[in-house]
């Protein structure tokens, strides 16, 4: 991105929020940084199952999934002779977070591709294109 040799990010999302935050696997809010920061598009495709009308602010209402430290301590590796290894890439008294998903503000969404069309990420947007489900929890 900061060469110029990307033209627009597209990313999917677990559940976006009647807003349009949407939160996806742990990283996705890096890449949205990135793009903000490079001048470049950033597109979130989804069905409309997982747009949440009930959730305003995904920062503040959406737990995100911790999983296990050992996701994050353990790779698995071949060695020279050709057997597979697990080894441990940190101490065993190392303090571990794996936090699965994070959360993306819809400031940072340039717009949301859903299955009947193109919107902006935000309750107008979304409202737009699904006034049945907004109107009905509004």
């Amino acid at each position: 991105m900061q060469h110029g040799m990307v033209d627009l990010c597209i990313v999917g999302t677990d559940r976006t929020t009647a807003h349009g935050d949407v939160c996806n696997k742990i990283g996705t809010y890096l890449k949205a940084l990135a793009a903000h920061d490079n001048g470049v598009p950033f597109y979130v495709a989804l069905p409309s199952s997982t747009i949440d009308w009930t959730v305003a602010d995904g920062l503040k209402e959406i737990p995100i999934e911790e999983r296990g430290g050992e996701e994050v301590a353990w790779i698995s590796g071949e060695t020279a002779a050709g057997d597979v290894e697990k080894v441990r890439i940190c101490p065993p008294e190392t303090p571990l977070s794996n936090f699965a998903f994070d959360v993306t503000p819809s400031k940072y969404v340039t717009a949301l591709i859903t299955e009947r069309g193109v919107c902006a990420a935000s309750k107008v947007g979304l409202a737009g294109l699904f006034p049945e489900r907004a109107n009905a929890t509004a």
